[in-house]
């Protein structure tokens, strides 16, 4: 479900479960910190995510792993992993990124995206709600009002709003992001290692505070996220009670 290929000093991993639209359960969560990380211990000096058909990653699989409370600490450690390898990290985002797709993207270092892409977070959608590293890191990237918008009005973000407003460094496919992948990696590797730490110390990874910790886990914890997943099942719209 994840495949790696390499380039010189340039590895391309892609999301391959294009009939799931490239939605992550623990395996592919696993498999792809693994290749991250393998790609990094061979010495690649530019990593390029990407996904499988016209979808980057559709987020967690609804049928099942969204709703197990171990998936999100799985998921959050993951993109802590990626986060952390020294060297740049490009998404190349071929098609929507949603949910975790969208965290997924984020983590990385730089977004190149297709024309059509669009992200969002529709969390509120399905009665869940992202941890606190999520929306912090949305706001350093898009502004606090856009992602106020994408979070509580689950208003998706084009790619040329994208470009804009920053989230996305270029629009194109995934040769463009592995043509600018090569160039990157001819770069000093020191110097993009200490760019990376000071990008990424935006102040997301603070400890949350107390309540805000609550908060989410009551929402993971609720009778609505019950009620959503009958209603997927159903094919029907969820009656969220915000109990």
């Amino acid at each position: 479900m994840i495949d790696s290929t390499s380039d010189g000093p340039v590895t391309t991993i892609e999301l391959r479960r294009a009939e799931k639209r490239n939605a992550l359960d623990h395996d592919m969560v696993h498999g792809l910190v693994a290749a991250v990380e393998s790609a990094v211990d061979a010495g690649a000096r530019a990593i390029v995510l990407t996904g499988q058909g016209p979808v980057f990653c559709a987020g967690a699989d609804l049928s099942g792993p969204v709703y197990d409370p171990e998936f999100l600490t799985t998921l959050v450690s993951a993109l802590q992993r990626i986060e952390a390898v020294p060297v740049p990290v490009i998404a190349a985002l071929n098609g929507s990124a949603l949910g975790a797709g969208l965290q997924l993207a984020m983590v990385a270092d730089l977004r190149v995206m297709a024309p059509g892409a669009t992200c969002g977070i529709p969390a509120a959608k399905i009665g869940v709600a992202v941890d606190e590293w999520t929306i912090r890191r949305l706001i350093s990237l898009v502004g606090a009002g856009i992602a106020r918008g994408m979070l509580i009005g689950c208003d998706p973000l084009t790619a040329e709003h994208a470009l804009s407003v920053g989230f996305a460094n270029r629009i194109g496919d995934l040769a463009v992001a592995q043509e600018w992948a090569a160039s990157i990696a001819e770069l000093a590797p020191l110097t993009l290692a200490h760019y990376k730490l000071v990008f990424t110390g935006d102040g997301a990874r603070d400890e949350p505070a107390p309540a805000h910790t609550e908060a989410m886990r009551a929402a993971w914890r609720s009778s609505d996220v019950a009620e959503a997943r009958a209603a997927r099942i159903e094919k029907r719209p969820p009656r969220f009670t915000g109990r």
